[in-house]
């Protein structure tokens, strides 16, 4: 529990974060999961495009400090690897 106005402050800054922050990761894992899909039923264009606007969305959520770098490229890395036999 906060004691003081700039602790209080904290908590509301806090939670602005952690739901912008959970939305984009949920936006990333839905994008993930059509790609995934896309591929797995043959639709090699729609998966691609799918694909760049996962990789975007992952790209600016390495940016924005929501996913590690290193994390970022392994997630791009393994959805390409995953979609591109298709």
């Amino acid at each position: 529990m906060a004691n003081n106005k700039s602790a209080e402050k904290r908590v509301r800054q806090i939670e602005k974060r952690t739901e912008r922050n959970r939305a984009a990761k949920s936006r990333i894992k839905t994008l993930q999961k059509k790609a995934f899909a896309a591929a797995e039923e043959g639709k090699n264009e729609e998966a691609l495009k799918t694909f760049q606007e996962f990789s975007s969305a992952v790209d600016k959520a390495a940016k924005n400090n929501i996913f590690q770098k290193n994390k970022a490229a392994n997630l791009k890395s393994r959805t390409n690897k995953a979609i591109k036999p298709a």
